[in-house]
């Protein structure tokens, strides 16, 4: 278990996707940019078998944005975004209203 205090160190905003690509020979790897409002971050998720980068422009998703950021294949993940799982598949989530990006998730 973790204490609250430690949940509140999570830092979780809506960032929308602006552009998406596969990682070159990488076929599980897509680079996300993605706009939190006031800035933009690059991320790097193993998504590309279940979702295809044009289906994802403009998708509203929670990203967190305070984790240390981490080479993957070369290329520099700046957070991670959040899904859920079933089945061993990712199931991107989203508000189900337009929220601005960078909007916090508390």
């Amino acid at each position: 278990m973790i204490t609250f205090n430690d949940f509140k160190k999570l830092e979780i905003r809506i960032g929308k996707i602006i552009s998406a690509e596969k990682v070159e020979d990488a076929d599980k790897l897509l680079k996300l940019e993605v706009d939190l409002g006031e800035t933009k971050r690059q991320l790097v998720a193993g998504i590309a078998p279940y979702y295809k980068p044009e289906e994802l422009i403009n998708k509203e998703i929670p990203i967190l944005v305070n984790l240390e950021p981490r080479k993957i294949r070369g290329i520099e993940s700046q957070g991670m975004l959040l899904a859920a799982v079933e089945e061993e598949r990712p199931i991107l989530l989203h508000p189900d209203k337009e929220v601005s990006p960078g909007s916090i998730i508390r």
